[in-house]
């Protein structure tokens, strides 16, 4: 079965670290830009980061600059979000997305975009809560 399969998340405290990963099952990484979006609860979806499929252009949400980062490794097929100094607010469900069609045109065009019929293809999502 085609798809992507989200781990790394957990209860963590205010402060400290997560590494979330993305793998994919029955498909290469390779061609896809990958995106990392959040549903907390009550509030609607929100894109949390995007990378192109090269690697070379990425874009984050304002609330998690300087705190978060985006990378992949197409050798393992994996994409991942690296989530430090986490703080209550970032508690939520992490879901990763990958498409691979000329729709969007920027990585920050990708994290508008928070509909899942418009990817390829979309994890089960992750929980991450953050709380002491």
């Amino acid at each position: 079965q085609l798809q992507l399969v989200e781990s790394g998340g957990g209860l963590v405290q205010p402060g400290g670290s997560l590494r979330l990963s993305c793998m994919t099952a029955g498909f290469t990484l390779e061609p896809y830009a990958i995106a990392w979006f959040r549903q907390a609860p009550g509030k609607e979806l929100e894109g949390v980061a995007c990378l192109n499929r090269f690697g070379d252009k990425s874009t984050y949400v304002d609330s998690v600059k300087g705190r978060f980062t985006i990378s992949r490794d197409n050798a393992k097929n994996t994409a991942y979000l690296q989530m430090n100094s986490l703080k209550p607010e970032d508690t939520a469900i992490y879901y990763c997305a990958a498409d691979r069609t000329p729709r969007f045109t920027t990585v920050q065009a990708m994290c508008a975009t928070a509909r899942v019929e418009e990817y390829n293809y979309w994890g089960q999502g992750t929980q991450v809560a953050v709380s002491s």
